[in-house]
């Protein structure tokens, strides 16, 4: 029986600051890990957004696709979807949306929200491709697409982490979104507002997995970094 308790993470948000971009991870092994979650490919190659066991890519052109079980990931989260109704919204703002679910859940562990309606103004952004030798994160970042859809129904599929864990993750909110046509998604950077369902699971295990086998990685030294104000840079 899957374990639903627990939130897989491979990589950290950190790793991604000096450009440390290969992937590490197979979507085959990340799937073995869950059926739901995101993340970003090789050298930032778009932005991932898995539901129902089915990674979806979206690319810098826009395009949605499935990818191969050998497509490879730098970071990632993945867990085995469970999600219990939290609440119905309507015409939220993501700032009233975020104040709203945290007031019926706590700040102080690690949650995953889905939340399907329509929203207006979505406005997504995927990163192209980058090859070695990588740049910063925030100069790859800059090759970014950013989509828009004035009215879309579809999936803003979320995770939550403790301020305490910013720089593995991202403190506070990360948002991915996936039409229900698969023609439009990405990073989400804002929207209008969302009138849908929201339900929510929460994990007690946060199971970190570091990339070992990769020498730049272990070798490599952050002092020099402000990881945190580069994490905020390019994730907001």
């Amino acid at each position: 029986m899957a374990n639903t308790n627990t939130l897989y993470q491979h990589g950290t948000l950190a790793l991604l600051v000096p450009g440390l971009l290969d992937g590490t991870i197979t979507m085959k092994e990340l799937l073995e890990h869950g059926d739901t979650g995101i993340g970003t490919g090789e050298g930032l190659n778009g932005e991932l957004i898995i539901l129902d066991g089915v990674p979806y890519q979206v690319d810098s052109d826009g395009k949605v696709n499935v990818v191969k079980d050998d497509f490879t990931l730098p970071f990632a989260n993945s867990h085995f979807g469970e999600y219990r109704d939290l609440t119905a919204v309507e015409g939220l703002s993501p700032k009233e949306l975020e104040t709203k679910i945290m007031s019926l859940t706590s700040a102080n562990t690690f949650f995953s929200t889905k939340v399907h309606g329509t929203f207006t103004n979505m406005r997504t952004r995927a990163v192209k491709k980058s090859h070695k030798p990588y740049a910063t994160l925030s100069k790859t970042a800059e090759e970014q697409s950013i989509f828009t859809k004035e009215s879309v129904e579809g999936t803003l599929l979320s995770y939550y982490s403790p301020t305490i864990f910013d720089g593995a993750a991202v403190g506070g909110f990360h948002h991915h979104f996936l039409s229900d046509a698969h023609d439009f998604g990405g990073h989400v950077l804002g929207f209008g507002g969302v009138t849908g369902n929201v339900t929510l699971q929460q994990f007690d295990t946060l199971e970190q997995h570091l990339p070992v086998n990769n020498k730049d990685y272990m070798n490599y030294d952050f002092s020099d970094w402000d990881i945190l104000g580069d994490i905020h840079k390019a994730e907001g």
